[in-house]
């Protein structure tokens, strides 16, 4: 049990919490798009297990691949593979055991879902190097993570349609804009150690204008999702109390004080993906019931 808590801790498990729920949306709203029902039990089931092994995967990655960095930053030094709590070897172990039920999942889902499983693999093995060589690192993050709603839509339609690539690119912006605000805290480090990112590159108060420019582009991109889905007021509302959270995020952190950076990149986040997801499932439920 307590190896199993090292493994939690080194993914972060409790921050799958920030893709989890735009898979439900992209599924459920694929649902109500396509067949105006529920998805079965059965879909509901195997999107999250290929989401669990999808982040699993990728945080693992992101940790044996950083290793050496982060055993130099004094802020990471005390991570699970740094410090000795958990070697290389069962850290690849691991990674490999996520890839397999992620693998598993998309083959239980459909066709598509399976074809499409080395792209989403390629996004999440690329996204540790590209710190290395480019500060646009941020967008590849977003991009992995847009697979969640996209997966969550194609595990049910087997197809892309307008809504999910919507759907995508809006969390695509939002993971990348928050992503640009955690690595204002590394600026230094990450200018002495060659390590690439927005912050770095432009600065922490340019750094901080380009995140709140894709948060405002995150909720447009919400907005024009009814243009193809026939969503309610609910929806709207969620939408609302999205940008709300997204406008608290960025007025709590500045580039005189980011003490509350991380009630900004963990908390805030969490609850956007939560009332996302909660007024999403509302309207639709109200319009099947």
């Amino acid at each position: 049990m307590s190896k199993i808590r090292l493994f939690m801790k080194l993914i972060m498990f409790e921050h799958t919490i920030f893709a989890l729920p735009y898979a439900y949306i992209g599924m459920v709203m694929a649902s109500y798009y396509v067949t105006h029902s529920w998805p079965g039990w059965g879909k509901v089931f195997w999107v999250t297990l290929a989401m669990v092994g999808a982040r699993s995967a990728a945080m693992g990655l992101n940790r044996v691949i950083d290793a050496a960095i982060d055993a130099k930053n004094p802020r990471t030094a005390n991570r699970e593979i740094p410090r000795g709590a958990v070697k290389l070897t069962e850290a690849w172990v691991f990674i490999l055991l996520s890839f397999v039920l992620l693998g598993v999942s998309a083959w239980m889902l459909n066709p598509l879902c399976l074809k499409l499983m080395p792209i989403a693999v390629f996004f999440l093995v690329l996204y540790p190097y590209c710190k290395r060589f480019t500060w646009a690192c941020h967008l590849v993050l977003g991009i992995a993570d847009a697979l969640a709603p996209l997966g969550g839509w194609i595990a049910v339609t087997g197809r892309f349609d307008a809504p999910a690539l919507l759907l995508g690119a809006a969390v695509a912006v939002w993971i990348a804009a928050f992503d640009i605000i955690y690595a204002c805290q590394d600026v230094e480090f990450d200018r002495a150690n060659k390590i690439h990112s927005i912050p770095a590159r432009f600065g922490i108060r340019n750094g901080l204008w380009i995140s709140r420019i894709m948060h405002i582009a995150t909720i447009v991109l919400f907005a024009l999702v009814p243009l193809y889905v026939n969503l309610g007021s609910l929806y709207w509302i969620g939408v609302g109390a999205v940008a709300g959270l997204l406008y608290f995020e960025h007025r709590i952190i500045s580039p005189q004080d980011m003490s509350k950076i991380h009630i900004a990149f963990f908390k805030v986040n969490s609850y956007v993906a939560s009332v996302a997801f909660v007024f999403t499932l509302g309207d639709i439920a109200i319009k099947l019931w």
